[in-house]
């Protein structure tokens, strides 16, 4: 068998119902390619590599999940990936759908990895801590929304499907869990996806502070004086912030 490792994140999905909840979510957005990230022992795999027709892949940096998900489903030869997933390239040269229990301690990195894949993801159905994943589903004007809940939601329709609860874990976490299901959108008009992110980055980094006084380094005196910098940035929507990317400096 094998044991857990707090030092990776993880807590493994033992409550089968959970599992088919996620793939049923999963399947609701056709696709042909599917990665999963942090296979682990194997809870959500087992229901993959059944999918009919479905080129399969699966990332786990661990040496014995690795060892246990090969000697326990051997359908998995030659798909799995035995590297961390925030080092490597996109797996398939074609669009391709991302599943997975992600590890918590590294799932917001994930996220911004798979951004940084733009259009190659199609789609995204995964479980992540729930303050996490209510972060990612928040709306403009919501405690929650921040960073995170910009950038995706730029490129990302994002549905909060439903809880899991730390019993259906072993071992169970602290905390409640949450999935979410991305399905692409048209992003906005923007100036640039680097100048989209440094002015989301920047007006969220002092969210206390009106959007003049936290932005103020990236935008002409005469800019700033529209009443719409009045606000903080917990205000603005995704397609604010798209459009003020065209009025930043250089």
């Amino acid at each position: 068998m094998y044991t857990l490792k707090k030092s990776l994140g993880q807590h493994f999905l033992r409550d089968d119902s959970y599992c088919r909840r996620i793939v049923e979510a999963l399947q609701a957005h056709p696709f042909q390619r599917l990665l999963e990230v942090g296979p682990g022992g194997g809870a959500l795999t087992k229901h993959l590599l059944l999918l009919p027709g479905i080129d399969f892949r699966a990332v786990e940096l661990d040496d014995e999940k690795v060892a246990h998900l090969e000697q326990t489903y051997p359908a998995i030869a030659g798909k799995l990936i035995h590297r961390n997933f925030l080092d490597i390239d996109p797996p398939f040269s074609e669009p391709f759908t991302v599943v997975g229990n992600f590890p918590y301690n590294i799932s917001t990195q994930i996220l911004f990895k798979l951004l940084d894949w733009g259009a190659q993801v199609e789609a995204v159905t995964g479980m992540f801590q729930k303050e996490v994943a209510e972060r990612v589903a928040a709306p403009p004007g919501n405690k929650t929304y921040g960073v995170i809940s910009v950038l995706i939601q730029a490129y990302y329709k994002v549905d909060y499907l439903f809880d899991v609860p730390p019993g259906a874990f072993q071992p169970p976490p602290k905390v409640m869990s949450g999935v979410i299901r991305l399905l692409p959108v048209t992003p906005p008009a923007m100036k640039s996806k680097a100048a989209f992110r440094l002015l989301v980055k920047t007006a969220f980094n002092q969210r206390r502070k009106t959007l003049r006084n936290a932005v103020k380094p990236l935008f002409l005196p005469e800019i700033l004086a529209d009443p719409l910098f009045d606000q903080r940035a917990e205000r603005l929507s995704v397609a604010d912030f798209a459009a003020l990317t065209f009025k930043m400096n250089g």
